[in-house]
């Protein structure tokens, strides 16, 4: 039984439908009037939500609803107005990013800044196979696969030529992920040095971690556009068939800068086993009939070599002599975001009873990107 996408409102996470309503009247089709509203319970962060203007089957209109998550947010995150002017310039360049319909950039209209967005149909792979694949023998290859074409054909954007360029500075750009990641980790830190949520820095190697990423931040390898979350589960998939890709969504975070960031966080993901409280994975490059990492690394290479025309081996060689260092900022980088929700978990400021284990996944990924700075140290 394929398991529905969409679930009623988690408790005090309702929009105000009258305000709803009244900022949608005129500027989108459907039946406002007819106004009924269900969440996408899946992601840790923005709250997303399917909006229906009146009855899909009699002509009306479904839309996908993103705000920023419930009480303070970190200064320049979880910006929905800049997600959905970013999606007006990719969704022509990139058809897989979903086109914008509405921005509403006033907080006072349901307590936040938001917009809505076309509705893509599509499953969304997460922790294991779902069932629409289980009898498609080689549908863990093709998904793979689709996953390392979808990031390369990302990669491959003009900037230039879609305006995008001017969303961020490409020059210096690993040097500020490091600074910029690493005072956030602080931050969060600080905000639980009391809680007994966190190991001792001597036994975390938290700042060993920072300072090696400093020391050897290499310069960047090209500028292209990065999503900066880039993982199968922002990924929708054709339900016949999982080597087609729908959507590419969560576009929170996508700047210009080096794609090799958003390859070493795809790697991050695809390489993790079940961390401390979490759903046991099945999905990845430890799950049988999956690409393995290297063989991601090697299916990504060949795909964007032929946009740089060039040739396939030897832009795989560069890519594996760069990538450790990418691999470890992946680690590091997501054990930031993890904590931070963490951090607001246990400040109050949100009871989703999902949070509760992050803090020792946090953990388990900082002490994991130790690991990967020793052994590489050992090869050097």
């Amino acid at each position: 039984m394929t398991r529905p996408e969409t679930a009623p409102v988690r408790p005090g996470e309702e929009l105000p439908l009258d305000a709803l309503r009244e900022a949608m009247r005129g500027h989108v089709a459907g039946d406002v009037d007819d106004l009924s509203v269900e969440q996408f319970p899946g992601g840790f962060s923005n709250l997303t939500y399917l909006v229906r203007a009146g009855d899909p089957a009699r002509g009306g209109q479904e839309y996908v609803l993103r705000r920023a998550p419930l009480g303070p947010v970190p200064k320049g995150a979880h910006d929905m107005t800049r997600e959905a002017h970013l999606l007006e310039k990719i969704h022509p360049v990139l058809p897989v990013a979903p086109r914008p319909a509405l921005i509403v950039e006033d907080p006072a209209v349901i307590g936040s800044p938001f917009y809505l967005m076309e509705r893509r149909h599509g499953t969304v792979v997460r922790t294991r196979l779902p069932a629409e694949y289980r009898d498609i023998p080689d549908a863990a290859r093709r998904m793979s696969g689709a996953l390392a074409d979808t990031l390369a054909d990302l990669h491959a954007v003009d900037i230039d030529a879609a305006g995008l360029r001017e969303i961020g500075k490409p020059e210096g750009f690993n040097a500020r992920q490091v600074a910029g990641w690493a005072g956030r980790w602080r931050r969060a830190r600080e905000a639980l040095r009391d809680t007994g949520d966190l190991p001792s820095q001597a036994d975390l190697r938290d700042e060993l971690v920072i300072a090696w990423l400093e020391a050897h931040t290499p310069p960047e390898s090209a500028h292209t556009l990065v999503h900066n979350d880039f993982k199968l589960d922002n990924l929708m998939l054709d339900p016949a068939d999982p080597g087609r890709v729908t959507a590419l969504l969560d576009w929170e975070m996508t700047t210009v800068g080096d794609p090799l960031v958003d390859l070493g966080l795809t790697l991050t993901y695809w390489t993790m086993p079940e961390m401390p409280g979490g759903a046991p994975n099945e999905v990845g490059a430890a799950s049988p009939g999956f690409l393995g990492r290297d063989e991601l690394v090697a299916r990504y290479a060949e795909r964007a070599a032929r946009h740089m025309t060039s040739d396939p081996q030897a832009h795989l060689a560069v890519l594996e002599r760069a990538l450790p260092w990418y691999e470890v900022l992946g680690h590091f980088k997501l054990a930031v975001i993890v904590i931070q929700i963490f951090a607001r978990y246990r400040a109050g400021q949100t009871s989703d009873p999902r949070f509760a284990p992050l803090a020792g996944q946090a953990g388990w990924l900082i002490r994991e990107a130790w690991r990967r700075i020793r052994e590489q140290d050992a090869r050097a």
